[in-house]
């Protein structure tokens, strides 16, 4: 039987980035550095519970992003002005989707593994 490709590790690829921020001296780039946690998902057999639970946790992910946003945007304007608040908004909207994603997705394999040990 062939061995399936677990996608999902393909986003530790973006912890790349970080060595750009070490070469470039721009610090705000070792953010990246957190996408190394996909790694363990080459090891991960990608069945269909799996597949939900992804897909659960975009959807998580996808609304909150979604939902964040206008309030970064009020928050950034305040703070930044015109100019600057818009893509500072943006990008702190999709921080929050990427960290809401890795959340949702780390609790429900977490309860996946709880259940499965009782």
């Amino acid at each position: 039987m062939k061995r399936q490709v677990n996608y999902l590790g393909f986003l530790s690829l973006l912890a790349l980035i970080s060595i750009l921020g070490w070469r470039s001296g721009n610090t705000g780039l070792y953010g990246f550095f957190g996408f190394a946690y996909y790694l363990r998902y080459f090891w991960v057999i990608p069945d269909e519970f799996f597949r939900l639970n992804v897909r659960k946790a975009a959807t998580f992910a996808f609304m909150s992003e979604m939902i964040s946003l206008v309030p970064f945007l009020f928050i950034c304007s305040f703070i930044y002005g015109g100019v600057k608040a818009v893509p500072t908004a943006f990008g702190l909207s999709f921080a929050a989707a990427i960290f809401a994603f890795t959340a949702a997705l780390m609790t429900l394999e977490w309860k996946e593994r709880k259940g499965a040990v009782e």
